[in-house]
């Protein structure tokens, strides 16, 4: 049997244009009938557009698709569906509000008659779990279950119609190490199957754990196609940032020890926290470690004026101060790049312009009236500063990469000049090319006087970026070590103490 027929899904010469970018520029990519197929590459590389053009979200401009030896110009997203192509995103597609089971067949309910049959549907639904070898109620609300779980209904969602082709885009993502391992257990018996799995994921550790190959793109073209055990780390990094990355992580400087406290929370109770004391000092990179559901954010809120304390006190400054609203906290010169930079970083539908400039509108303005040459030369310096991809300042934020948005997100803030910054998990979902520029301007802020409070699920950010860590554990605070006394062990037993 030929190369074509052992394949279940080939791209052959794709291309698909956008206005100034090129997306996808001849590329060729195929995927065999139980393999699990990685694909990696920058923000901008092309894996979004590509992973599209076989869902039917979008249609190339020209090239071949052939699912099982059938060729397309393009497909429908029915049409995909019906060739066994289900997709899962990094977002879910999932109501909070439904039951496992009425999320697994929202849209194709199984019914008597008129009626929907529910007992059918849990049912079904439980035998798709027994398959995945995990264990979830199908009456239980979405809402009650983990993320881990959450990411588990939408894997029997895809698999309620007979799919022979599954694409996860950034799976682990959102998940905890031990939520990982369930769902690359989950992987491997797809894989015994013989679903055929394109894996898409910025954390490269994983490729080499889960998938047979690795495809690498790189504005808009496919590079390379390799084994994943006759390749390693180095080699994929190169590829997809067309030069070596040597240094992971900027040289700390040492600590005096000496440095001015600039806030400090005095017992502070609320948003979940208990008792939470501590100090940030002027010029540091305060990192705060510990599990999902911790409290890490919820301590972020409070400084933002997102949540109000109920008990405690906190000191910016020496005074007593009170961050009742963002607004208040920005004027305080504290600013947040949260976590969720889709729904609460970034106005999607607005342009990278007026993004950046819109904490700045006050400042920009006379008499009311915004000056619009001030307003795009602040931007054009974070877009070159930052080194945001784009045609031009005017693009609509949602047509930009991942990495992008980050970027968007964290020029908003800076051109608003705040004292202490708090980055929430500063690098999710973003490829290592992007990561390394956005250590390096958080190595430039420090430099420049800023103070950082660092949120990360990441070990090694955690470790390679701080200056102290701070674990908290179920809303409280479990310990705290210095840079001398980093250890991943201590902070995960820090991490996991009741």
């Amino acid at each position: 049997m030929g190369q074509q027929a052992e394949n279940i899904l080939e791209f052959r010469n794709i291309y698909k244009a956008y206005p100034g970018v090129q997306a996808l520029n001849n590329v060729s990519f195929s995927l065999r009938p139980g393999e699990v197929h990685a694909l990696v590459g920058e923000n901008g590389a092309g894996k979004s557009t590509l992973i599209k053009t076989c869902s039917g979200a979008i249609y190339p401009d020209a090239g071949t698709i052939t699912i099982a030896g059938e060729d397309f110009a393009w497909l429908t997203p029915k049409l995909s569906r019906q060739k066994g192509i289900a997709v899962i995103y990094q977002e879910f597609d999932l109501v909070n509000e439904l039951s496992a089971a009425e999320n697994i067949f929202l849209g194709k309910a199984i019914r008597k008659g008129w009626i929907i049959d529910r007992k059918a549907m849990n049912e079904r639904s439980r035998e798709l779990f027994r398959q995945l070898d995990i264990r979830i109620d199908p009456d239980v609300l979405v809402r009650d279950l983990t993320v881990g779980f959450q990411q588990m209904v939408e894997i029997a969602k895809a698999l309620s119609e007979e799919t022979k082709i599954l694409i996860m885009d950034e799976p682990s993502a959102p998940l905890t190490n031990q939520e990982i391992e369930a769902m690359f257990g989950v992987v491997r018996r797809l894989k015994e199957s013989g679903v055929a799995i394109v894996y898409i994921s910025h954390r490269l550790d994983e490729i080499f754990q889960i998938s047979d190959r690795v495809s690498v793109m790189r504005d808009g073209e496919l590079l390379a196609t390799m084994d994943t055990a006759g390749t390693d780390r180095e080699q994929i990094v190169k590829l997809m940032v067309g030069r070596e990355l040597k240094e992971t992580f900027p040289e700390k400087a040492a600590k005096t020890g000496d440095e001015d406290v600039l806030l400090e929370l005095d017992h502070v109770t609320g948003n979940g926290l208990k008792d939470i004391s501590l100090s940030i000092k002027r010029g540091e990179i305060l990192g705060l470690g510990g599990l999902i559901g911790a409290g890490r954010t919820e301590l972020a809120q409070l400084l933002f004026g997102v949540e109000p304390i109920k008990e405690g006190r906190i000191v910016y400054k020496g005074q007593e101060i009170h961050p009742k609203s963002p607004e208040k906290s920005i004027r305080m010169g504290i600013a947040l790049v949260p976590e969720d930079r889709k729904q609460q970083g970034v106005l999607l539908h607005m342009s990278i312009r007026d993004n950046i400039s819109m904490p700045m509108l006050k400042a920009l303005s006379k008499i009311s009236v915004i000056q619009g040459r001030q307003e795009n030369d602040l931007v054009e310096r974070f877009k070159s500063s930052l080194r945001i991809k784009t045609p031009n300042i005017h693009q609509i934020a949602n047509n930009l990469s991942g990495g992008n948005q980050q970027k968007v997100v964290l020029a908003k803030w800076l051109a608003n000049d705040p004292e202490i910054i708090i980055f929430d998990e500063p690098t999710r979902g973003i490829d290592v090319g992007a990561k390394q520029e956005i250590y390096g301007l958080m190595d430039e802020l420090v430099k420049a006087g800023k103070t950082l409070i660092m949120i990360s699920s990441e070990m090694e950010e955690l470790i390679g970026m701080s200056d102290r860590i701070v674990v908290l554990c179920e809303g409280r605070i479990t310990g705290e070590l210095r840079r001398e006394e980093f250890d991943q062990e201590a902070i995960l037993k820090l991490a996991s103490m009741n």
